[in-house]
């Protein structure tokens, strides 16, 4: 519910539904990568002019909102952005309270050892650690759902010593990957994806054999 992820934000963060408005967490899992968006690219190729992944995830949850033709559903991608540079929602927080990953964040840490050093948290699922994306909210203004209970997120990383561990490698090597694997997983990026994710976004159309011209 709307509510659950306005009662732990700023107003100024807050999702300008009522409290009991139904919401959806997109997550992408791994094998999106051949399953949605190579198709997409071979299919689309021709109109992909920005970055490939945003636009596929764009099509497929715009495909969603065709299947509800007399239902108001809202869309909020990722990565947009409101005039004042903030982001439309807060992807990690809303994927806590959906309880669809666990959102492990400096204050899960009794004995900080960061000091006055930023520390950003980071979502980690069940299934697939720290190998998955936040894509998306869907959003049905027109359905309330008063009485939905709340599921509480899986608590995967419950030591005090691997949370430690997941927000510095996170923080300071994210680079490598590290983090991803803090726990066993069920499936992880081929390398093939890996390559993709590590190549700089104006070089990633060349991976997907897409030409200049095209970009």
């Amino acid at each position: 519910k709307v509510g659950w992820y306005n009662a732990i934000l700023q107003p100024a963060f807050h999702l300008p539904y009522s409290d009991d408005t139904l919401a959806f967490v997109v997550l992408s899992t791994p094998s999106m990568f051949d399953k949605a968006l190579k198709p997409f690219v071979n299919k689309e190729r021709l109109k992909i002019i920005r970055d490939p992944v945003d636009q596929c995830v764009s099509h497929h949850l715009l495909r969603v909102k065709e299947k509800f033709p007399d239902q108001r559903m809202d869309v909020i991608f990722d990565y947009e952005i409101l005039p004042s540079r903030k982001p439309k929602f807060l992807a990690q927080t809303a994927a806590h309270v959906a309880g669809a990953a666990y959102y492990y964040q400096r204050k899960d840490v009794k004995l900080d050892p960061w000091g006055k050093k930023k520390i950003y948290g980071v979502c980690i699922h069940p299934k697939y650690g720290g190998w998955f994306a936040i894509r998306g909210l869907l959003l049905f203004p027109d359905i309330q759902v008063p009485f939905l209970e709340q599921s509480a997120p899986v608590d995967c990383v419950s030591t005090e010593e691997k949370r430690i561990e997941l927000l510095e490698q996170f923080n300071f090597h994210w680079q490598d990957g590290h983090y991803r694997d803090i726990i066993e997983v069920k499936e992880r990026y081929s390398e093939e994806q890996k390559a993709y994710f590590a190549t700089p976004p104006v070089e990633r159309f060349k991976l997907l054999g897409l030409t200049q011209e095209t970009q």
